[in-house]
């Protein structure tokens, strides 16, 4: 194998490696966005729970008020009741006292079941704190890995660009710049292997056999008819 082409095959490698950092760079902020999304979400869900508690306490306290007021009428009305002397106006108080009472009686049940929904929500909110813990808990740990992993791959990447600037001196800079767009081209694969078969391993098409003896004999360098990488024998 040419020597050059050799040294292009560690500056493949090199490029392959720096990509696929970035690649991950890149992907981190959006990981960490979605941890402190999950995050958002259970605490909606436990500041959700805690509204829905408040608005039945609301709800209990305007209902204990409303028959607080309904038992008042109905004391007010037996009063009027005892000191009337009309059987027509005693007979309509009565009325009153009933359709009263059974006001009270729908109030109580109301409230009854206003209690066990008051359960049910401290419940809720018990429930939506654990989960928010848990997910705190999960969510700290990830952002530190993600922190930590962040750190190394830039730190990897600024070694990696320090070794490419040396490689780089090692090779012509006609067959760099020729190597430079074709990894932009071939997707990262700008030298590719052939196999005896004469196929490349960028675009896996057949190459002529002039193509694949270039490339075997290393006297020129040898290209892809199809899709231009450099070419080498496995």
């Amino acid at each position: 194998m040419r020597e050059d082409v050799q040294q292009l095959i560690k500056i493949q490698e090199l490029d392959q490696r720096i990509q696929v950092i970035h690649k991950e760079l890149e992907r981190i902020p959006k990981e960490l966005d979605l941890a402190q999304e999950r995050l958002q979400n259970d605490a909606a869900g436990l500041a959700s729970a805690k509204s829905a508690y408040q608005q039945n306490e609301i709800a209990t306290k305007n209902v204990d008020l409303d028959r607080g007021t309904r038992k008042t009428t109905i004391e007010k009305l037996k009063v009027q009741q005892f000191e009337t002397k009309k059987n027509d106006e005693y007979e309509k108080l009565g009325r009153e006292v009933i359709r009263y009472e059974e006001m009270v009686d729908e109030l109580e049940t109301q409230e009854l079941e206003l209690m066990e929904k008051s359960d049910q929500c401290r419940e809720s909110i018990v429930a939506a704190e654990a989960l928010l813990a848990k997910t705190q808990t999960i969510v700290d740990e990830e952002i530190s890995v993600l922190h930590t992993r962040s750190d190394d791959r830039k730190n990897e990447l600024a070694d990696l660009q320090e070794t490419r600037i040396t490689e780089n001196t090692k090779v012509e800079e006609d067959l760099l710049a020729d190597y430079t767009r074709l990894f932009i081209k071939c997707e990262g694969h700008a030298v590719a292997a052939v196999n005896s078969e004469r196929i490349c391993s960028s675009c896996h098409l057949q190459v002529v056999n002039s193509t694949f003896i270039a490339a075997k004999s290393g006297e020129s360098i040898a290209e892809c008819d199809n899709c231009g990488a450099i070419l080498y024998l496995t």
